[in-house]
């Protein structure tokens, strides 16, 4: 385990970037954009989605971890926290990547919007078909 004042990763999800540092000694609190996440995050869908590689190695009280987010949707925000935080957790301690591995916490998940085609109404929504 190494012994730095602060581990910082990146995290991605469809538009979102998140810089996620992971401060050593900590009460436990995670800060999104100078506020606490459950300010920013109202839903506990996206609070559960935040928390969850922490939940999994143990170490939810252990850390404080601010983030700076920008871009895409909240879903999208949440997903992107996540993914800077197992990382971080990975550069803190090695022993803990089998776990987030195991759960798809290390995996950039690379679905993004599809583009709109020409003559399309959307990426491949035809318009109506009209027999006269």
């Amino acid at each position: 385990m190494n012994k730095q004042a602060y581990f910082q990763k990146t995290g991605r999800r469809k538009t979102a970037i998140a810089q996620v540092r992971l401060l050593a000694k900590g009460s436990g609190a995670i800060i999104v954009n100078g506020t606490p996440y459950e300010e920013r995050f109202p839903r506990v869908a996206h609070r559960e989605i935040i928390k969850k590689p922490l939940l999994l190695t143990d170490t939810l009280g252990k850390y404080n971890v601010t983030v700076k987010v920008e871009g895409g949707g909240v879903t999208g925000q949440a997903g992107a926290i996540a993914h800077g935080i197992a990382r971080a957790l990975v550069e803190v301690d090695a022993s803990l990547k089998p776990a987030l591995r195991q759960n798809k916490m290390l995996t950039r998940d690379s679905r993004v919007k599809e583009r709109k085609k020409p003559g399309l109404k959307r990426a491949r929504k035809a318009p109506q078909y009209t027999k006269r």
